[in-house]
């Protein structure tokens, strides 16, 4: 998320989750940024498999923008409308360890450098910020059990410390309305699908989708109800998203769930019908 005005809506979003009872927790890249600084000092970059090649010296500057720039403009922003916004990254706390990860690529096992994956959460720094009334904004960066840190993609990053949490949803922002049925024969987007119908998708998709639906299936197989890609360039998304009753983007919930607009009922038991009384549902029945 690189546009100002996009940036000034998502942080006043987070300020009125909080005021309305509602705990957010940011985690946080910043791709465009980083490739920005990589290109102004004259280090190659590379994308593999949707995840970026990172060498030790693209690793000090991941670490720089993320830590430096992209974690304190989030948090300067959300605490110009509060003062809720404390930034941290997953080297502090011992809040996450990583543990070096490839990627598949056309079959093939790729090198992608300093990439990690979340292994192990530690909750209790960012547990602490959110009993004290804070917002933790959470940059994705992360040591190894050696105290090496490694690049980790904020969706899988996020997806973990959801689960660690025992949070109630994933909310994944994307430049894309959601989840393209038939890329790119298509722009029909799905809006839910189980976590077994995404497991049977992987597979096939874009590279560059493949991080996001696996944080939502990583999310949703460690115990979340729900897990919304959401296209990030709509102002205010995730207040249509969490709540709204229509929702947006592509929703992942647990095999035997069923959407209703931002919210999941059992399959077995089926949707209440009072719910569809409820605003843009008169009249639908599933």
């Amino acid at each position: 998320m690189i546009d100002n005005d996009l940036k000034r809506a998502f942080a006043q979003d987070i300020v009125f989750m909080k005021r309305c009872g509602v705990h957010p927790v940011v985690v946080h890249g910043g791709g465009p940024q980083i490739s920005t600084m990589l290109s102004r000092l004259g280090i190659a970059s590379e994308f593999r498999g949707g995840l970026r090649v990172t060498t030790p010296e693209a690793m000090e500057v991941v670490r720089m923008v993320l830590v430096g720039q992209v974690g304190r403009d989030l948090v300067g922003l959300i605490n110009s409308h509060s003062t809720l916004a404390v930034g941290l990254s997953g080297e502090d706390g011992g809040l996450f360890v990583a543990e070096r990860r490839g990627n598949l690529v056309d079959g093939k096992e790729v090198d992608l450098g300093l990439v990690g994956d979340v292994v192990s959460v530690r909750t209790e720094a960012v547990a602490g910020l959110i009993n004290s009334g804070s917002v933790p904004v959470v940059a994705s960066i992360a040591p190894d059990a050696n105290g090496v840190v490694h690049n980790v993609n904020a969706d899988t990053a996020a997806a973990a410390l959801a689960v660690a949490l025992k949070a109630e949803r994933l909310v994944v922002l994307t430049d894309v309305e959601g989840l393209y049925r038939d890329w790119p024969e298509s722009s029909e987007v799905i809006t839910e699908l189980s976590a077994t119908e995404l497991r049977e998708l992987m597979p096939h998709l874009e590279a560059g989708m493949v991080p996001k639906m696996e944080a939502c299936l990583r999310a949703v197989e460690g115990g979340l109800t729900r897990a919304t890609v959401v296209d990030g360039r709509v102002s205010h998304a995730l207040l249509l998203e969490v709540f709204t009753n229509v929702g947006i983007g592509t929703m992942v919930t647990q095999d035997g769930l069923v959407r209703l607009g931002s919210r999941v009922f059992s399959r077995d038991q089926g949707i209440p019908p009072d719910e569809y009384a409820n605003g843009e549902f008169q009249g639908v029945r599933s």
